[in-house]
């Protein structure tokens, strides 16, 4: 497996599966400069266990029709929100672009570093 082909399914799809404590659980994601972000807890998706973790097994589908595209092992690292990187700041830019629904659009960053964690998922691949 290669990063290129992660890249390109988590790029085709906004969702994708981390398995948690033996439960694949649904979150939404962006793919950001060779890893995945996704924002968890406080009124965000919830993912128990998440923030905690080393690494986790990420599953990636086809938004055609829901077969398995790549599965792969990935390190867990949250992001502090206090002193982002540049990479990092494009990246929960991105999150909030790329937030559906979101009811205080002007104050989502804000809120996220109040009360949830942003989660990078970076691919454990062979190069």
């Amino acid at each position: 497996m290669s990063l290129s082909l992660i890249e390109e399914g988590a790029k085709k799809s906004s969702v994708l599966w981390i398995s948690l404590a033996g439960r694949d659980r649904l979150a939404w994601h962006v793919w950001h400069d060779g890893a995945i972000y996704v924002v968890t807890g406080g009124e965000e998706q919830s993912l128990p266990g998440l923030a905690d973790a080393s690494r986790v097994r990420v599953t990636l589908r086809s938004k055609d029709n829901g077969a398995e595209l790549v599965s792969f092992e990935a390190g867990v690292e949250v992001v502090d929100q206090s002193a982002l990187s540049e990479t990092e700041a494009g990246a929960v830019a991105a999150l909030a672009k790329d937030r559906l629904n979101a009811v205080d659009a002007e104050g989502l960053t804000a809120r996220w570093a109040a009360g949830s964690s942003i989660v990078r998922l970076t691919p454990a691949v062979a190069v």
